[in-house]
């Protein structure tokens, strides 16, 4: 952040603390007030009660105890797959050792998947199927499969998946992207083309909608949005904004859940490949639109409006944002007063990702951010529940606890739903307003492209805080 920045920021008695997030194209401002208003939403919190019923009925006659052994079982064939890759480029062998970064040029892994390799050489460590030096930093002593052990890891898949609730589709999909891992580590192929082989969505319906532990999710947090619609008093449709929709895994479940509720149900995403598969499925529902949406751009850029939105939903998608902070306090201010957020993420990371789905998250080729929050320097994408609990908190919601909640047989799954409601901000500094005061200051290269007010500052090694003089 420049000193111009920071000495006009200074003029403004409101703004007591400020935050400069580096971001594609220029920046972003997140601004707290001295006195942040920590009342409650005069809505009231939402009770949970009725979406864990929702998620357990979703996955009634399921055997629950069964899905560790069984995700376990996913873990033990990505792990086999990362040490055989390892080993068949002649990795540690004849005990040899070797640092990260030696492993990525012998593997010529692409600079924007580097971090998978790293997370790979921490989770076989873990494992105890690498050893690794801290005084050296040098990693050696790999334990990797035969081709007859391999085989027989690789067997077990099918059974994992479908006592997970994945389609056959899904098993081809990892199968084909442990056959591929070289290659898209060098970026010499996309997994695009395996997950979507042909233009087909069944693979990717697989992995966000039909497993246990995301239909559990999807129908608890179609609960929550049904409860809004049955408790709104106002005028008009409940309106609800749904970002990264994608395959519509949790779109279905929510229509459904509504019903005959009139509802103004903007169904978005990045992509227009999503937007017309959408319009196909759901374009006979009444009050159904469509827009691309990108959550690290600009709402108010996008054909939004402040305040326009009751329910704000997003599954699976928000921990794509470069900067959590700044994209849940950008969602907030599309909601009005007392209005929703309902997440869908993933809080723990898996080990079969790591050798498919994550190579879909890696920053884009010569990204000159990529994660600028919490997440900075930490080679990980996802947030832990408590993570997103503090984020919520620090961007202007009250949280709703995390569900499913910690003595619930899928708690250990990963897949979480996290909610909050807009909490009066009376204390915050108006965006606008700081906008205008430095736009009356600054060259128009020193100005953040966007500005948005938060409850609370959550620093990070990627950005610049401040706080500002005592008034």
């Amino acid at each position: 952040m420049n000193e111009a920045l920071s000495a006009a920021l200074r003029t403004l008695p409101e703004v007591a603390a400020w935050q400069w997030v580096p971001g594609m194209p220029g920046g972003t401002l997140l601004v707290a007030g001295r006195r942040p208003d920590t009342r409650r939403a005069t809505a009231g919190p939402v009770p949970v009660d009725d979406a864990v019923a929702a998620g357990d009925a979703s996955v009634a006659g399921e055997d629950l105890a069964a899905l560790p052994r069984l995700t376990r079982l996913l873990d033990e064939v990505a792990l086999s797959a990362m040490a055989r890759t390892l080993d068949r480029a002649r990795l540690f062998r004849q005990g040899w050792a070797h640092h990260a970064a030696q492993v990525l040029e012998t593997l010529g892994t692409a600079p924007r998947h580097a971090w998978i390799v790293r997370r790979w050489l921490t989770a076989l460590t873990a494992e105890k199927r690498l050893g690794h030096d801290a005084a050296t930093g040098r990693y050696r002593g790999l334990v990797a499969p035969d081709r007859v052990e391999y085989a027989r890891a690789r067997r077990t898949l099918e059974e994992a998946c479908r006592g997970l609730g994945y389609p056959p589709s899904m098993t081809r999909f990892f199968l084909a992207a442990a056959d591929r891992l070289p290659a898209l580590l060098r970026d010499e192929t996309g997994l695009q083309g395996v997950l979507f082989p042909g233009g087909e969505t069944d693979t990717a319906e697989g992995n966000y909608r039909d497993n246990v532990p995301s239909r559990w999710a999807n129908h608890a947090a179609a609960a929550l949005v049904a409860r809004e619609a049955r408790a709104r008093r106002g005028p008009g449709p409940l309106r609800i904004l749904e970002v990264g929709a994608g395959v519509g895994g949790t779109t279905a479940p929510v229509l459904d859940a509504l019903g005959d509720a009139g509802t103004d149900y903007l169904f978005t995403d990045v992509s227009r490949f999503f937007l017309g598969s959408a319009r196909a499925a759901f374009a006979g529902h009444p009050g159904m639109r469509f827009a691309l949406f990108d959550i690290n751009a600009v709402p108010a850029d996008q054909k939004t409006t402040a305040g326009s939105r009751d329910v704000v939903l997003a599954a699976n998608v928000l921990h794509n944002a470069r900067h959590v902070g700044s994209a849940l306090a950008g969602l907030r201010e599309l909601l009005e007063p007392g209005g929703l957020l309902v997440l869908v993420e993933s809080c723990r990371e898996h080990y079969q990702a790591l050798t498919s789905m994550y190579l879909l998250m890696s920053p884009a080729a010569g990204e000159d951010h990529w994660f600028t929050d919490l997440r900075a320097g930490q080679d990980r994408v996802f947030l832990t529940a408590e993570e997103w609990t503090d984020q919520l908190d620090a961007a202007g919601f009250d949280p709703l606890p995390a569900l499913p909640g910690a003595g619930h047989p899928l708690a250990a799954a990963g897949q979480r739903v996290l909610a909050g409601r807009v909490r009066p901000g009376s204390g915050r500094p108006a965006p606008a307003r700081v906008s205008a005061a430095l736009a009356a200051r600054l060259p128009t290269a020193d100005r953040p492209v966007r500005v948005h007010a938060v409850d609370r500052l959550v620093p990070s090694p990627a950005t610049t805080t401040e706080i500002g003089a005592s008034p």
